[in-house]
């Protein structure tokens, strides 16, 4: 049957090729027919995305072989469909797998999807000005990060958080000051206001009042708008972030001392850099960011192309997609994180097709389990 099968997209740039060196044990680990399985290469972002899109609406299980980028790419293509994501990481910095508990070796990623457990998780939706909105997975970011990125990306520095350091300490060495707008308001979905929560120091510096939500203009480094905790191989810029919450992590660098910044840049290893008088962590479903010069937002460890760069003025809206996506869980994280009851996370996104289930076969007891080969002809 086709919902048993699996559609590996497999991005061979990932890693320096280390995808394309992994896929043979991948292949192995999973213990497929060739029939259970296909493999289909990318040739670019937007190639991946038709691939999972077709692949998902075939029925078939789609399975992101790469990094984040490949990670957030597919995950709105795969939602849009009512399909089903797994992950078997091989990238850069490989977050959103992290955030998951995925294993980070490509085998015993692999080896753990048939025991998967299908749950779903929030996504992210953000556009530029008012143009068309593009879904992403971990997090948005703009200032010294998103600088960070694309200095890493264009470089051959170290894969993994050595490189993402370097790249971050370049960014900043050569960081120009900003002033950055923070617009939180009630979510533009139709939800219920979330009642901003702000644990820093933001609003007392806000010049604008807050009305329907919480303004903030400042002097600073950075916007993190965040769904998962990590960012930048293993940084928990966002500590407190949860996929399955309905809500975002704002998290905000003020000040202007470059000083300042590398410490709290060294302190995100651990996510202790909350702790610190310049950083400010608000939770809301919606935010629009904007900065006074021209700068790359970034989000899944690529530089957003609707925002390259993100005109002077030119609002960077940001939204919760709640329970947008299924992805193949390890059992021991599914059972970590229940399933939210419904309509406690505000409306999921899109609206899940029921005829749909890429993959996914629900056991007696109502546990979803996956298959990679077909079953025996008898």
């Amino acid at each position: 049957m086709q919902r048993d099968r699996l559609c590996l997209v497999v991005n061979p740039a990932a890693g320096r090729g280390r995808c394309t060196r992994a896929l043979p044990a991948v292949l192995g680990a999973l213990g497929t027919r060739p029939a259970g399985v296909r493999v289909c290469q990318t040739t670019s972002l937007h190639h991946a995305e038709r691939t999972a899109a077709e692949a998902a609406r075939q029925g078939e299980a789609v399975v992101a072989v790469g990094g984040d980028g490949l990670v957030g790419s597919l995950a709105g293509a795969v939602a849009g469909e009512g399909g089903l994501l797994g992950i078997i990481p091989v990238g850069r910095g490989n977050d959103f797998a992290r955030m998951l508990g995925i294993p980070f070796r490509p085998a015993d990623a692999a080896a753990a999807l048939p025991a998967g457990t299908g749950r779903a998780v929030d996504l992210i939706g953000v556009r530029a000005g008012d143009g068309p909105e593009q879904v992403v997975a971990g997090s948005v970011y703009l200032g010294v990060p998103s600088e960070g990125g694309e200095i890493a990306n264009g470089s051959r520095m170290p894969t993994g958080p050595v490189g993402y350091q370097l790249a971050g300490m370049r960014a900043l060495l050569g960081w120009r000051p900003a002033t950055f707008t923070v617009d939180i308001r009630a979510d533009d979905t139709g939800a219920e206001d979330t009642g901003a929560e702000n644990t820093g120091a933001e609003g007392g510096g806000a010049e604008d009042g807050a009305g329907g939500g919480a303004t903030g203009r400042f002097p600073g480094f950075c916007v993190v708008v965040a769904n998962s905790a990590y960012l930048a191989a293993g940084k928990e810029a966002a500590p407190a972030a949860d996929l399955c919450d309905g809500l975002l992590d704002v998290i905000t660098v003020r000040g202007d001392r470059k000083l300042s910044f590398a410490r709290a840049m060294l302190m995100a290893g651990r996510g202790t850099h909350v702790r610190l008088d310049e950083v400010s962590t608000q939770r809301a479903a919606s935010v629009t960011v904007t900065a006074d010069r021209p700068m790359p937002a970034g989000a899944d460890g690529e530089t957003l192309p609707c925002a390259s760069p993100l005109a002077a003025g030119s609002p960077l809206r940001i939204r919760a997609l709640p329970g947008a996506l299924r992805v193949i869980a390890p059992a021991h994280w599914a059972a970590q994180h229940p399933q939210p009851s419904p309509g406690t996370a505000g409306r999921a996104w899109p609206p899940r097709k029921e005829s749909t289930k890429a993959g996914l076969d629900d056991s007696s007891a109502g546990v979803p389990t996956i298959r990679t080969s077909p079953p025996p002809s008898t």
